[in-house]
């Protein structure tokens, strides 16, 4: 099974209002005004297209901070720079219905406790999504499923039948990621047609919001890392006045790494700023290869790139 994910059911009224990515992406002409509800990577990616093209772009969240998987820090200085760019971000707002009224949607939300409304031309699902099995009927060939997908164990195989392999969106694993999707769908159809030999390792994946300017993380965040006791210090800096944002007009640019102080290994590494999704992957290779942080911090590299940074973030 490689299924694929679809938007997350709301479950609030009026939600077959919104258009999901696929629509959005099919869109002919753009309206004066579109709305996000939900403020993940698809809002953020798509708040710029948009307002590259002078529209009135609002997202709505319903957490503190929207990009939750990300760090907070680095998180706030990217809302920050979509704000002054005119991309209106709503937090603590949860959405509870959609209606229609004189041609143009009307979002109802609780704000802070409070009754809110927001009036928009157009309304796009990026609430996230999930695995795409509902109208499978998989419960009549035994297939356990949860929340997130099917239940797998790590040869991608059901645990509850041995004749059914789920890779990517579809099983529970719940990285949804396209390289990781690719590497699961190898190692299942291995295992199918050979036998179950391969098991998973996913060492530590990299993720990337394409915003503008991009922001990268691989590792852990540092409430993680507090919730978990370990005992690390925090490098943790803006870098806009930087030569290699100034060089670019970047509009802002920071990084943030943890750095275990008793092994020197890299528990975390967080980029906001040009070329941030190419070089998160110099910090994924490192933490997947056990390289320390002084050994790292000993490359030279190429200048003058993003990568050569990396030695001052150490």
């Amino acid at each position: 099974m490689a299924n694929g994910a679809r938007p997350r059911k709301l479950s609030i009224p009026g939600e077959d209002l919104l258009i999901d990515s696929t629509q959005f992406l099919e869109l002919q002409d753009l309206p004066d005004d579109i709305l996000f509800v939900g403020g993940g990577y698809i809002a953020f990616e798509f708040a710029n297209i948009v307002a590259a093209f002078g529209v009135k772009a609002t997202i709505i969240h319903r957490g503190e901070l929207p990009l939750e998987n990300f760090d907070n820090d680095l998180v706030k200085m990217l809302v920050k720079s979509y704000e002054e760019r005119g991309i209106r971000i709503v937090l603590n707002t949860n959405v509870k219905s959609i209606s229609k009224e004189n041609g143009r949607l009307l979002i109802h939300a609780i704000q802070y406790g409070k009754e809110a409304t927001f009036s928009t031309s157009l309304a796009v699902h990026s609430a996230g999504r999930t695995a795409d099995i509902d109208d499978m009927g998989l419960e009549k060939i035994n297939v356990v499923t949860n929340k997130n997908g099917v239940a797998v164990n790590d040869y991608m195989q059901s645990v509850s039948n041995e004749n059914v392999y789920a890779c990517g969106d579809a099983n529970d694993k719940g990285l949804a990621l396209t390289p990781v999707a690719v590497k699961e769908g190898i190692i299942a159809a291995s295992n199918l047609l050979k036998g179950n030999r391969i098991k998973i390792n996913y060492g530590h994946i990299p993720s990337n919001v394409f915003s503008i300017p991009p922001l990268a993380m691989v590792g852990l965040t540092e409430e993680q890392a507090k919730k978990n006791n370990f005992n690390y210090t925090v490098n943790f800096k803006e870098t806009t006045n930087w030569y290699s944002s100034r060089r670019l007009n970047e509009p802002v640019s920071a990084f943030k790494v943890l750095i275990d102080k008793k092994t020197d290994g890299i528990l975390g590494a967080h980029l906001l700023g040009n070329n941030a999704e190419e070089t998160i992957n110099i910090f994924a290779l490192a933490m997947n290869n056990g390289v320390k942080a002084k050994d790292l911090k000993k490359t030279i590299f190429s200048y003058p790139t993003n990568a050569s940074d990396v030695v001052y973030m150490l």
